[in-house]
């Protein structure tokens, strides 16, 4: 699958189980990135969400990855969460949301 690009954002699901997700995910992003993971997710082989290429995240952004993993878990399959960028991780701390990255 090549890679889905919208504002700053790229969502990749080329590595098998895998969907990445790079660039910046905010106000102006977070809605296309949420389609976006939600088509590679579509694919019942995906069980990884990788965050590595996250370079900003706003409350947007986290609520959008949130967003895509709940959808996942509803449909019956566990999101495993790899490379969670220290801001995020931040952001999802304060918001103390952090234990659903895991």
């Amino acid at each position: 699958m090549a890679p889905t690009k919208s504002g700053d954002f790229r969502v990749n699901a080329d590595v098998p189980g895998t969907v990445s997700v790079a660039g910046t995910l905010n106000f102006a992003t977070a809605a296309n990135a949420l389609a976006a993971m939600r088509s590679a997710f579509a694919k019942n082989d995906r069980n990884t969400l990788d965050l590595a290429g996250v370079d900003s995240c706003d409350s947007a952004g986290l609520a959008c990855v949130l967003a895509a993993l709940s959808e996942a878990d509803q449909g019956g399959r566990r999101v495993v969460v790899s490379h969670v960028p220290a801001g995020m991780k931040a952001l999802a701390q304060v918001c103390g949301v952090e234990p659903l990255l895991h």
